[in-house]
């Protein structure tokens, strides 16, 4: 059986993997987007590789993080940004 580990993102609990990204769970819980570019659209995974910064969050306390990038651990705190006028 698989162990499974839980972050919380604007609050609510989301599940997901050991060695699983930030952007894997998100995903995989249904979010298909979870930041806003300064026009206002919604942003999520493009590149999935960090080169194009669109899935940016906050990662406890600690803004701009790539959730593509950043493997997600047991209690992280992820917090959703906007940088829409």
């Amino acid at each position: 059986m698989t162990s499974r580990i839980t972050l919380s993102v604007d609050g609510e609990p989301v599940a997901g993997n050991p060695g699983q990204s930030i952007a894997g769970v998100l995903l995989a819980s249904g979010r298909n987007a979870w930041r806003h570019g300064p026009s206002g659209a919604p942003r999520g995974v493009f590149c999935g590789i960090g080169v194009c910064f669109d899935c940016l969050v906050t990662v406890n306390g600690q803004r701009d993080v790539r959730a593509c990038r950043r493997t997600a651990q047991e209690g992280d705190e992820i917090t959703t940004q906007s940088r829409a006028s």
